[in-house]
């Protein structure tokens, strides 16, 4: 019977999908939003994981998890929130192999985009969805902060923190010198944390 109303008046938006789920816990609905992200978070994984086989199960334990966190969380974009949720899986995964991001970084580094207030080594992209309910916000906080930067130090935040390249890598891609590379960091950095300490 339910299955024939669904039919009838099926979700056509990420939105309405959210809100159906999570007001009927249907497998079946939240199935259906995923299959239409699957590539997206295909693509998010193996960025991070650099392999097929280990994408591919990334995607399936990250649908696993969906089904917990989408009825714990009220998500208001979708699209944005599964990609930081696949991003914050991966580098986990990568964290607990000891091969994370973090662990190339110097000491005066380690401190970015301290988020918790609480603990300073934490940032946004080594949380994962389930150990930190209000991720979502921050998430968000951290993007509306590194959007009021200038173009140079978002730039170069981004590729280096959230894209995990190097610093000759940020310098090739953006034409900046290594000096003004770490430059723009600093200075990112700095002013990201006061912007997300407001």
């Amino acid at each position: 019977m339910f299955l024939k109303r669904f039919r009838k008046s099926k979700p056509s938006t990420d939105a309405e999908y959210v809100a159906a789920y999570r007001a009927t816990g249907d497998l079946a609905v939240l199935g259906e939003l995923y299959e239409k992200h699957m590539e997206l978070v295909y693509a998010v994984c193996y960025n991070y994981l650099r392999d097929e086989e280990e994408a591919k199960d990334a995607v399936m334990h990250l649908f696993e998890q969906l089904v917990t966190d989408l009825r714990r969380h009220d998500v208001q974009q979708f699209q944005p929130w599964l990609h930081s949720v696949a991003r914050n899986y991966c580098l986990m995964l990568l964290r607990s192999r000891k091969t994370h991001v973090m662990a190339s970084l110097d000491d005066t580094d380690r401190d970015l985009l301290d988020q918790s207030g609480k603990d300073e080594s934490a940032t946004p992209v080594q949380m994962s969805v389930s150990d930190e309910p209000d991720l979502e916000e921050d998430l968000s906080r951290m993007e509306a902060c590194l959007q009021t930067l200038p173009f140079e130090q978002r730039t170069c935040l981004t590729l280096f923190y959230l894209e995990r390249k190097t610093y000759t890598e940020v310098a090739n891609l953006t034409g900046y010198d290594l000096k003004q590379v770490k430059s723009y960091l600093q200075n990112g950095r700095r002013m990201l944390k006061i912007c997300m300490n407001k």
